[in-house]
């Protein structure tokens, strides 16, 4: 296992972390499916394998994945990095969601409980909060920091422009800064490249990978007959908005590459997202540890730089305004001359 520090900071993580989102049982069993006995093992495997990130949240499974997370840890929790995210709905009372200084110092408390731990080394707000001013969100941040009950802070879901004024707010008053972006990213959805990536770049924040296999459509198991079937996980969970055809389109490449690595089209396309220079850590979530293993491998797995270059032409996001015209007008003497 590589490791890397996350962003500006001296946190060490390793280039694959364990998403324990599908921990424990609730009402929707596409997602929440694994038992004790099964996470013990997931989590064994992962410690052996060099994993030390594992990354939860409180609304995984009414807060079960992060009881789980937090007791087969065990006495190896100081061993790891816990990240774990607020700001998801927890319960039935109009305060019990949001990034509120109210809702965020409760959701704190709550997860340090689950996690059976006295500090939370990630604390990451998992969504935007149109209704709460973005002073009183960082603050808040900045004050669970200087308790001691969180080491490092960042954000997960949110547009590059309110990251950015995020950040410009705390590097102003002094406040603890966010180190971390988790999103979405794969190769059938690069939507972060158009902002969220330069901004990262630019202020030496880490961006971490969830669903790196767009739930499970790269793992190659899917066909556009049996995509639909009840015992497949997108039955359930498919809120990813690419179009299918033309992801069974990138497939059938990812396909081809694979069969040349003698590997599977998830581990083509972990490899692709860990070849990435701006990606820090890949989040793989597995009910079963013989996937589990199958991701494992993806991290020797080394692409060459002509099929990771195959790759990024073949899924390259359509351009957006006014990212085409800055590239349109963009001086080419200039560029030749600084080469």
């Amino acid at each position: 296992m590589k490791y890397i520090r996350l962003g500006q900071s001296g946190l060490l993580v390793s280039r694959l972390a364990f998403g324990a989102m599908t921990f424990g049982s609730g009402n929707n069993p596409s997602v929440y499916k694994v038992d004790l006995s099964a996470a013990q093992q997931l989590i064994d495997r992962a410690l052996d394998a060099g994993i030390n990130f594992f990354d939860t949240a409180d609304g995984y499974a009414d807060g079960q994945s992060e009881e789980m997370l937090g007791r087969l840890l065990g006495t190896r929790r100081h061993e790891t990095v816990i990240a774990t995210k607020g700001g998801f709905r927890v319960g039935p009372g109009l305060v019990q969601a949001g990034l509120s200084r109210k809702h965020l110092f409760e959701a704190c408390e709550a997860s340090l409980r689950r996690l059976n731990t006295d500090y939370i080394d990630l604390y990451l707000v998992h969504k935007t909060d149109p209704y709460t001013p973005l002073e009183e969100t960082l603050e808040a941040l900045n004050d669970l920091v200087r308790q001691g009950k969180v080491r490092y802070i960042g954000y997960s879901n949110w547009p590059a422009w309110l990251a950015a004024q995020a950040v410009s707010i705390q590097r102003e008053r002094r406040w603890a800064s966010f180190i971390n972006g988790q999103m979405y990213y794969s190769l059938v959805g690069r939507d972060i490249e158009h902002e969220t990536v330069p901004f990262a770049i630019r202020n030496g924040i880490g961006l971490t990978v969830w669903s790196p296999l767009a739930g499970g459509f790269l793992s190659g198991k899917y066909t556009k007959e049996n995509l639909r079937d009840e015992q497949h996980r997108l039955s359930g969970f498919d809120f990813f908005p690419h179009n299918k055809e033309w992801g069974f389109r990138i497939l059938d490449t990812v396909r081809e590459l694979a069969q040349g690595y003698g590997a599977t089209p998830a581990q083509v396309s972990l490899a692709w997202l860990l070849a990435q220079p701006h990606v820090s850590s890949v989040l793989v979530g597995s009910s079963k540890l013989t996937q589990l293993e199958e991701n494992l491998r993806a991290a020797e797995l080394s692409l060459s730089g002509e099929d990771v270059a195959r790759l990024n032409v073949l899924t390259r996001p359509v351009a957006l305004y006014p990212n085409w015209f800055a590239a349109m007008t963009n001086d080419a003497q200039i560029a030749e001359a600084l080469e």
